[in-house]
């Protein structure tokens, strides 16, 4: 199913719309359509009992490759407001955001972010910058004022609980920060180099001080070769780095051969735990929460690093 057959459903449903957004499963409450599990939870916070959320994509779903179903489609369409990441994370599903924003609120929560402040993507073209931006909490936080922000400009009627209940939230990510800054700061100086799957924690080592290595670019939907599986063996054994990471919704297979690429060279590397990059965990867990997710991550790094 492509692209342009899920944007002209869309439009062909704008008919219909109206009728199925008038009410009934939301109980007059604002509906929510939003991406990723890290945006679909921010909504949840700020938009609390005054919302309806649904998330698109689940645990372990790799929002780079994702292609949005005909289900998919009847979620946006019969949202009030669509909050997805941007900066071509969704890369699959720019097109349908074109399209639907012409037609109801369609934001995108890293609007806000300077350009100075956003890591460069290698090789620029359509994609020029990390869409990665939840590994730096103090980005997510904008991210949580822009979503406060629309949710009061679409809804301004429970303006007051918004502008709440964000306050509560933003200062728990101010503590978040502060958490990552000083569990970080445990790490032997010279044993800060996180090595993973691909490229997704780039922000997160710039704010925070580690040296971050992937086998496979910031985008999963590059391919990587037995060069860089080579390069990326090489300096494990260079650097005697004794752990890597594997990461929730990237296959682990290619940083294996790496493992062992190492070892035939006389150098051991342990898989150092499981980290979630481009999606929460399961629903339920203390890691399908963003701040739950962090913490998992900084723990798990923390304690294979040092």
């Amino acid at each position: 199913m492509t692209i342009l057959f899920l944007v002209v459903s869309v439009l062909l449903m704008t008919a219909c719309g109206a009728e199925q957004n008038g009410g009934g499963a939301g109980d007059g409450k604002l509906k929510v359509t939003a991406t990723t599990g890290m945006i679909t939870d921010v909504v949840k916070e700020v938009g609390g009992g005054d919302v309806v959320v649904t998330g698109l994509m689940g645990a372990g779903v790799d929002p780079h490759l994702y292609k949005a179903s005909y289900g998919d489609v009847k979620k946006l369409d019969r949202a009030d407001i669509i909050f997805y990441n941007g900066l071509h994370l969704e890369g699959k599903m720019a097109e349908m955001f074109e399209k639907l924003e012409k037609r109801k609120p369609t934001v995108a929560i890293s609007l806000r972010i300077p350009e100075s402040q956003l890591r460069a993507f290698p090789g620029g073209g359509s994609q020029s910058h990390d869409p990665h931006i939840w590994f730096n909490v103090k980005m997510w936080i904008s991210a949580t004022e822009v979503i406060r922000d629309s949710l009061i400009e679409k809804d301004p009627e429970h303006a007051d609980g918004y502008r709440e209940r964000a306050a509560s939230y933003i200062g728990q990510l101010e503590e978040l920060d502060q958490y990552v800054r000083v569990q970080i700061a445990t790490i032997p100086e010279a044993s800060r180099i996180l090595v993973t799957a691909h490229d997704a924690f780039g922000y997160f080592g710039d704010v925070y001080g580690l040296q971050v290595t992937g086998l496979q670019g910031m985008n999963t939907m590059s391919e990587y070769g037995s060069k860089d599986v080579s390069s990326l063996r090489d300096f494990l054994v260079e650097k005697q780095i004794k752990a890597v990471f594997i990461e929730s919704s990237v296959p682990k297979k290619a940083i294996e051969s790496v493992i062992e690429g190492a070892r035939s060279m006389g150098h051991e590397v342990k898989i150092g735990g499981e980290l979630f990059s481009d999606a929460m965990g399961e629903a339920g867990t203390e890691e399908g929460t963003y701040i739950g997710m962090v913490k998992h991550n900084v723990d798990t790094v923390v304690r294979a690093l040092r």
